[in-house]
C-alpha cells in the first residue's frame, strides 16, 4: 500500500509538525518601527548634509573660477599702471622735439629709466650675456666666429649680443640673440 498524500495523509501531517511563522509580538513590532523611523530620519539628515556640502562645493568652485578669470583679465593692471607715466613722458618728448636736441636726449634717458623701473617692478629683467658661456635655454646663437687658442676668449662663449633677451621672474620671455665663439 502506498502512503496517502491527500489532505489527511502523511504529507499533511509532516507540514503540521513544522514551526510556523507568527507575527511579532506587538512590542517587537513597535521597536522595529521606531528603529526604522530613526534610521530613515538619520538617512534624510545625511542626505540633506550631502546636498548642502555639494552645493557649498559648487559655490566654492564657481567663486574660484571667477577669481581665476578676474586674475587673468586684470593681471597686467599693475604693469599697465607703471607704463602710463612712460607713455606720458614719450608724448611730452614728441611735443617738445622741436627744441634743443640735448634736452630731447635727456628726456628720452629719463623716460628709459622710468620704463626700466616699471620693468623691475613687474619682475621683467634683461638678459645681456656678453662674455658669458652660451646657454641654449637663455640665448639663441645667430652666428659663430672662430677663435684661436691664444686669443683669450674661450670657445662656446658669447662675444656679441645682437639683441638683449628678457625674462619674467625665472621664465625666458625672449632669448638673447648672440654671436658665439667656436674652436678653429
Amino acid at each position: 500500500m502506498e502512503p496517502e498524500t491527500g489532505p489527511e495523509g502523511p504529507a499533511l501531517g509532516a507540514a503540521a509538525n513544522e514551526p510556523t511563522l507568527q507575527p511579532p509580538a506587538p512590542e517587537a513590532g513597535s521597536d522595529l518601527q521606531a528603529e526604522l523611523k530613526a534610521a530613515r530620519d538619520k538617512a534624510a539628515e545625511y542626505h540633506d548634509l550631502y546636498l548642502r556640502a555639494r552645493a557649498d562645493l559648487e559655490n566654492t568652485r564657481r567663486r574660484a573660477m571667477e577669481d581665476i578669470a578676474k586674475t587673468q583679465k586684470y593681471a597686467i593692471e599693475s604693469f599697465a599702471e607703471a607704463l602710463v607715466p612712460v607713455a606720458d613722458s614719450l608724448e611730452r618728448a614728441l611735443e617738445s622735439s622741436a627744441g634743443d636736441p640735448q634736452r630731447l636726449r635727456e628726456g628720452v634717458q629719463i623716460t628709459l629709466r622710468q620704463l626700466l623701473a616699471a620693468f623691475e617692478r613687474a619682475r621683467l629683467t634683461e638678459i645681456n650675456p656678453a662674455g658669458e658661456k652660451f646657454d641654449p635655454h637663455r640665448h639663441q646663437a645667430i652666428s659663430t666666429v672662430p677663435v684661436a687658442a691664444g686669443e683669450g676668449t674661450a670657445p662656446n662663449h658669447v662675444v656679441a649680443v645682437l639683441q638683449k633677451g628678457w625674462m619674467i621672474a625665472d621664465r625666458v620671455l625672449r632669448p638673447a640673440l648672440v654671436t658665439v665663439t667656436q674652436d678653429t
